[in-house]
């Protein structure tokens, strides 16, 4: 490490995070692990000693190399750098991570460049799944500038529509890995769903709170956040996940009505800390509750005709599409996200 490490570091949605190639780390995940640590200046609140920004959102990172599979160009490994724990879990994807995963495999050499769009198919290791990006690549390079934008993040930029199939049950087994709607936890109604991130979505006003309060309201709440994690370590068994005291999922996503006509509002919590937004499969987790009678997000939500829901969350709202069948059932996802390049050198 002394000689640095070719790194990365882009915003992809509304996180940041260092991508790295493969082949430029160790080989064992012990050793990877104890130098991502040291890289992000984690086990510490601030991570003053690392390039890490003190807040799971920005303490996040991607390992590329080239696919092992036929239908993709690329294979991605997500990897949460906990901030204050010595701690690097790959116990679920990223949406917004993923976003600049098809730009900086492109910077990177391991797709080329096919036209003024570029689609790469993106093989998420941590779920098996493959997502296709479309990046924008006019005159043979990444443009990052466009007219795309969305909540969470200033100003406009190019877009990457992103689309996943089959992605129900990408950790836990299955979409209702209980075979239920709803399920009582503590006296409280929930949805223990996976299309694409594990989540426990219940209502709000079941915890005393409006589910309109602030990002950092939430954070303060010391008897919600004791509660939530409660339910949480009784949710982990019953969605095939084990014991989750020390993983990152399932979320713990709270609903209410939409106040700025969407289709729900939410509060996610990724596990511990409230989400400044939501993450792109949690987002779709919370559509695809939607649309489950008798659930807690069904009861609230307005469910749109053209399959575009719009997930209200802290600093603005996510779009999400979901494809039904004809009978019902999800046949994929889809959502709109942009990324940027930040600093492309050598990380210490």
């Amino acid at each position: 490490m002394s000689d640095g490490i070719a790194c990365l570091w882009m915003r992809g949605g509304t996180s940041k995070g260092a991508y790295f190639l493969k082949r430029d780390l160790p080989d064992t995940p012990a050793e990877r692990d104890a130098l991502l640590l040291r890289i992000m200046g984690s086990p510490d609140p601030r991570q003053i000693d690392g390039i890490g920004g003190g807040d799971p959102l920005t303490s996040k990172v991607a390992i590329l190399s080239p696919s092992t599979r036929a239908d993709a160009d690329v294979d991605y490994l997500f990897l949460q750098i906990f901030v204050d724990q010595a701690l690097v879990s790959d116990a679920q994807g990223c949406g917004n991570i993923l976003a600049a995963v098809g730009p900086a495999a492109i910077e990177r050499g391991l797709v080329a460049v096919s036209g003024e769009t570029t689609p790469v198919r993106i093989h998420m290791l941590n779920t098996g799944e493959v997502a296709t990006a479309q990046i924008s690549t006019p005159g043979g390079k990444v443009s990052y500038e466009g007219s795309a934008a969305i909540d969470g993040v200033p100003g406009s930029h190019a877009p990457v529509p992103l689309m996943f199939n089959n992605i129900a049950g990408s950790m836990c087994g299955e979409l209702l890995p209980t075979g239920n709607n709803v399920d009582l936890i503590d006296g409280i109604e929930c949805t223990l769903i996976d299309n694409g991130m594990p989540c426990v979505i219940m209502r709000a006003s079941d915890f005393g709170i409006t589910g309109q309060e602030s990002r950092d309201e939430l954070e303060a709440n010391t008897d919600l956040k004791v509660r939530l994690e409660y339910i949480r370590l009784k949710a982990g068994p019953m969605m095939r996940l084990g014991d989750v005291r020390d993983k990152s999922v399932p979320k713990m996503t709270l609903v209410s009505e939409a106040r700025s006509g969407g289709a729900i509002n939410t509060r996610s919590f990724i596990p511990h800390r409230c989400h400044a937004t939501i993450g792109v499969f949690a987002a779709v987790s919370v559509a695809t509750a939607c649309l489950l009678e008798g659930s807690p997000a069904h009861a609230l939500a307005v469910v749109p005709e053209d399959g575009r829901f719009s997930i209200e969350h802290p600093s603005g709202a996510a779009e999400v599409l979901i494809e039904q069948d004809d009978d019902g059932g999800i046949k994929g996802a889809g959502t709109l996200r942009t990324a940027r390049k930040l600093m492309d050198g050598q990380v210490y």
